[in-house]
């Protein structure tokens, strides 16, 4: 016999902090394009693709909101630039591409990835893979591969490069930054949730 009752909400972090609400969403949503944003400017300028923090944010925003409001969130971010506000990684002398300018970069590939890699990443941490250092590793990992997936054969189109100098450009300068990142993220995710079941236990005492 079928039971037709819906079936429980797979949980995130935001979800233990916060009430869930579509206020609330719409908030974490701008937040994670707003932290995509902020974490674009630490960016080491190279070429073609800089070097930049985008990439730990897709991460964290992804695993912390889920996968429908992650990748919404990095949408958003990539909507922003394209209709003309400064939020993508700042060129070399400082100014920032936007409209169809930014979508001919060949970076943007990787913007297109950020989408995917979000709501991969939080895909996975809907089912817990965000709470061990181990599998939250694997999904860190696992998503910064996404956004390259995305981003080489963009930078090859646009560029024109071959196979060799697609990944000399687009991928080995970020093989070991992609790992720090993905480790940073590995260790707040665990630590975050201890904190958030800490708070949730303090404010159950706090009620009874």
């Amino acid at each position: 016999m079928t039971s037709l009752a819906p079936a429980a909400p797979r949980l995130v972090l935001a979800d233990r902090l916060v009430s869930r609400t579509l206020a609330t969403d719409v908030v974490l949503v701008a937040a994670g394009a707003a932290l995509t944003a902020i974490l674009a400017q630490v960016s080491i300028p190279m070429f073609p693709v800089p070097i930049t923090g985008q990439t730990l944010a897709v991460l964290l925003v992804g695993a912390t909101l889920g996968a429908v409001r992650g990748a919404s969130s990095l949408a958003l971010y990539a909507v922003l630039g394209l209709v003309g506000l400064p939020v993508y990684a700042p060129q070399a002398d400082g100014t920032h591409l936007t409209g169809f300018l930014a979508l001919a970069a060949p970076s943007f590939g990787y913007i297109i990835g950020f989408v995917v890699a979000a709501a991969i990443v939080g895909w996975l941490s809907e089912r817990t893979w965000d709470r061990k250092f181990l599998k939250a590793l694997a999904t860190f990992v696992g998503g910064s591969l996404v956004v390259f997936a995305f981003g080489l054969p963009w930078l090859a189109f646009v560029t024109g490069a071959d196979l060799a100098q697609t990944f000399a450009w687009g991928f080995t300068p970020f093989i070991i930054g992609g790992v720090i990142k993905a480790a940073i993220a590995a260790a707040l995710l665990p630590a975050a949730w201890w904190g958030a079941e800490k708070l949730a236990e303090r404010r159950a005492n706090d009620a009874a």
